[in-house]
């Protein structure tokens, strides 16, 4: 283990939290678009998406859009508000698109 940690395989450790068991077991997924993707948009952004803590991941994305974010919430009611008052106001958000996932097949790393 020691050896592992040492040449950075393993880069640290931690909880793994039952979202559903705090109540958070709506899951949606965020497509975003922006309206500029220079360095200092981008950084913007990212910022930004640091603050929001219902963003429970954040991938950059080649292709038909920017940025693909995991969003996760109590409930449809609470999503509605994290979509409008945080996700929608980021710096240089033009577009989203929402798709709320039904059931999680597998989540949180890799197969043992």
């Amino acid at each position: 283990m020691k050896r592992l940690e040492a040449n950075g395989f393993i880069t640290g450790y931690r909880a793994i939290i039952n979202p559903i068991k705090l109540g958070l077991d709506h899951v949606a997924f965020v497509e975003v678009k922006l309206l500029d993707t220079r360095d200092k948009a981008l950084a913007a952004f990212n910022k930004g998406v640091m603050a929001i803590k219902e963003i429970e991941q954040c991938h950059m994305i080649a292709g038909g859009f920017d940025y693909l974010l995991k969003v996760r919430t109590q409930n449809i009611t609470d999503y509605r508000y994290v979509m409008g008052a945080k996700i929608s106001t980021l710096p240089h958000v033009s577009m989203t698109s929402t798709f709320v996932a039904m059931e999680a097949i597998k989540e949180g790393g890799f197969s043992k």
